[in-house]
């Protein structure tokens, strides 16, 4: 199986049967546990869930593919197990035609055929963002492949409800965040990544009153939607965001533990999420690269410095075109280099920014979930790469 070519599914389909599939596991439970042991909600996929033999050593991008579509169709066979394989897949490129019409226009992209197999292959990789090596990095592995199991969790709220989960997945995106970075900005001692992160996160405009919003993000009203499972993924991600050291300092240990309270999580699950990351970061060591470096948040802030950078260089004259068009952005982003922009300004930037990344394939890395955490280095690092672009429009 190569899931980077053509009917990999199918193949994925004769390879696993559909009872192996869904029947091998007692519990939800359990599946969980197993798709947690592969990476795959760390952001780091080094493994499959089903143990095969496979002639091709699969990368971090394809396990991930394959456990997100193992992680979808478990989900479709588990809402409905007299449905065939064909009929979830079916399912599934229905729930990501409806999300994207709810929400970023991904898929705008992608020409659909009268195959489902192969509209869902070009939906997963357009949803990994295969098609720009750029992307290819850790920041954004660290950043949108750890909030790919929310595509999962929506998608089963979207079978259960019967009802547009665009609420549903703007909210558990965002108490996902708020929660990561309310860990983050528990500990005891920041490095300067931490606070750069964490200044990031803040001035992000999709996450406004990010400062705010994390002082009450353990609320267990923020909570009363999600499933047991969403609750346990959202603590698990947020343990993960101060793991960097491999242990935890005292104010970590006291923020995880209320939030697990506040989850209605069993005294237990700290110490079960710690020895889940602990099992995988040994197991992965000298695979993959999270794990390599002493401190994973500069690894972060400094590559995603870089990945925007070189892609606003390699799209200037794309990006300078669509800048001269807007008029008002130009002029906004003018003024954001010596003052900083009110709230009605940077809402209008994001939307206008986002509007020129859908028409940029390389640049909808923005639109990926958490993507638009980047924007400010966008808004920050566009007058400095693009110095031409403003001469005519700045503002003394």
């Amino acid at each position: 199986m190569n899931p980077s070519a053509q009917d990999w599914i199918k193949k994925f389909l004769s390879t696993y049967k559909q009872e192996v599939i869904s029947l091998q596991f007692t519990s939800k439970d359990a599946f969980y546990d197993l798709l947690n042991a592969t990476g795959f909600l760390y952001g780091n996929a080094n493994s499959l869930i089903l143990k095969h033999d496979i002639d091709l050593a699969l990368s971090h991008q394809e396990c991930t593919k394959v456990n997100l579509f193992h992680a979808l169709l478990y989900t479709g066979v588990s809402h409905t197990p007299s449905a065939s394989p064909q009929e979830i897949i079916s399912t599934i490129v229905q729930y990501y035609k409806a999300l994207d019409k709810a929400k970023t226009g991904f898929l705008k992209a992608i020409i659909f055929s009268s195959s489902e197999v192969s509209n869902l292959e070009s939906i997963l990789s357009k949803r990994l963002h295969e098609i720009n090596t750029v992307n290819k990095t850790n920041a954004v592995s660290l950043l949108s492949y750890a909030l790919l199991y929310i595509d999962v969790l929506a998608f089963e709220y979207w079978l259960s409800e019967g009802s547009d989960s665009k609420a549903f997945t703007k909210k558990l995106e965002l108490q996902t965040m708020l929660c990561c970075f309310g860990s983050l900005n528990a500990k005891q001692e920041k490095t300067q990544y931490d606070s750069m992160l964490i200044s990031l996160f803040e001035a992000s405009s999709q996450y406004k009153d990010a400062k705010q919003s994390m002082e009450t993000a353990n609320s267990k009203d923020n909570f009363e939607q999600f499933s047991a499972y969403a609750r346990k993924y959202i603590f698990d991600v947020s343990t993960l965001a101060v793991w960097e050291n491999k242990s935890l300092d005292r104010k970590e240990q006291t923020y995880l533990e209320a939030l697990a309270s506040n989850l209605e999580l069993d005294q237990n699950t700290l110490q079960k999420s710690i020895d889940a990351i602990k099992a995988f970061s040994l197991n992965a060591e000298g695979k993959v690269s999270l794990f390599e470096y002493a401190t994973p948040i500069k690894q972060f802030y400094t590559q995603s410095t870089s990945t925007v950078k070189r892609l606003i260089v390699r799209n200037k004259d794309r990006l300078q075109k669509e800048l001269q068009e807007s008029g008002e952005l130009l002029k906004l982003l003018g003024i954001s280099t010596y003052r900083e922009l009110s709230k009605d300004e940077k809402s209008k930037v994001k939307e206008q920014l986002l509007d020129i990344c859908k028409t940029i394939p390389s640049l909808t890395i923005f639109l990926l979930p958490g993507g638009a955490i980047l924007l400010p280095l966008l808004v920050k690092l566009i007058p400095k790469l693009l110095p031409s672009a403003f001469d005519e429009n700045r503002i003394d």
